[in-house]
C-alpha cells in the first residue's frame, strides 16, 4: 500500500499535545538519539516545551560562539514554543480536528494561520537543528548515507558545494535542507522563514524527510560572522553530527 504524505510525515513526528501518553514527539525523526531533545511536549500541561540542548552553549566553539547559541536557544527557540502554544489556544479546535500535533499542523499548513505555521515550524526546525550538531563533529561521514550522497551528487565535496549554494542563495531568512523523498532519493532544497519540507504547501517545492538542515536566519550567525553568511556555512561543516544524519537516513 502506497504511503500518503500524512503517513510519511508520521515517520518524522509522533502525536504530541493532548495525548494521554506522550513518549516523545520526534522519537522517529530523532531515532537513535539518547538525549531528551525529542521531548517536545509536556505530559502535565499538554503544551509544547523548550527542549534542553544536548551540549553546553560553548561546546561548539570556536565554530559557533556561546552567546549566539544561548540567545538562539533561550530567546528565539523559546519564542517559537511559546507562540505555538498561544496560537493553538487561539484557533478553532475544529481547524485541526482536535489534533494539535506538529504532524497535523504541517499536513494542514496551507489552512492554519500563518503565525501558527511559522512558530510550529520554528519549534520543529530548531529541535532538529540542535541534534544535527555536536562538539568535535564534521569531517567526512561514513555509512549508508555517505554512499547515498556520493551516488546522488557524485562526491561528498560536490554535495557540500550544492548544499552550501542552497544555503547561500536562500534570499532573506530560511533554511537549507538535505531530504529523503518517499522513494528514498536524496535532494537538496531550501525553504523560506520557518517552513520545512514536511509542510503541505505549494511553496515547498520539494517535500521529504529532513536529514540535515542549516538555519540561515541572521540570528543564527550575525554576532560572530556579521553579514558573512558564507563564513557561517563553512563553520557549520565542522560541527555536523553525521551519526545523527545517518540514523535519520536509516530510520
Amino acid at each position: 500500500m502506497k504511503n500518503t504524505r500524512r503517513d510519511f510525515i508520521k515517520k518524522s513526528t509522533t502525536l504530541a499535545v493532548g495525548a494521554i501518553a506522550i513518549p516523545s514527539i520526534l522519537d522517529l525523526a530523532f531515532a537513535g538519539q539518547s538525549h531528551t531533545t525529542a521531548e517536545l511536549s509536556s505530559d502535565e500541561t499538554g503544551e509544547y516545551t523548550l527542549p534542553a540542548l544536548p551540549y553546553a552553549y560553548d561546546a561548539l566553539e570556536p565554530h559557533i560562539d556561546k552567546l549566539t547559541m544561548e540567545i538562539h536557544h533561550t530567546k528565539h527557540h523559546k519564542a517559537y514554543v511559546d507562540n505555538t502554544n498561544k496560537e493553538l489556544k487561539a484557533i478553532d479546535p475544529k481547524l485541526l480536528n482536535g489534533d494539535n500535533s506538529l504532524e497535523n499542523i504541517f499536513e494542514h499548513a496551507s489552512k492554519v494561520p500563518v503565525a501558527l505555521r511559522n512558530n510550529a515550524g520554528g519549534h520543529y526546525n530548531h529541535s532538529l537543528f540542535w541534534e544535527l550538531m555536536k562538539p568535535n563533529g564534521g569531517g567526512t561521514p561514513t555509512g549508508s548515507v555517505t554512499d547515498a550522497i556520493t551516488s546522488t551528487f557524485g562526491s561528498f565535496d560536490e554535495f557540500k558545494k550544492q548544499f552550501g549554494d542552497a544555503a547561500t542563495k536562500r534570499f532573506g531568512s530560511g533554511w537549507a535542507w538535505l531530504i529523503k523523498d518517499e522513494a528514498g532519493k536524496l535532494h537538496i532544497t531550501s525553504t523560506a522563514n520557518q517552513d520545512n519540507p514536511l509542510m503541505n504547501l505549494e511553496s515547498v517545492e520539494l517535500k521529504g524527510k529532513p536529514l540535515l538542515g542549516l538555519d540561515v536566519w541572521e540570528h543564527a550567525y550575525y554576532l560572530k560572522n556579521q553579514n558573512r553568511r558564507a563564513d557561517y556555512i563553512a563553520s557549520f561543516w565542522n560541527v555536523v553530527n553525521w551519526e545523527k544524519v545517518e540514523s535519520l537516513y536509516k530510520a
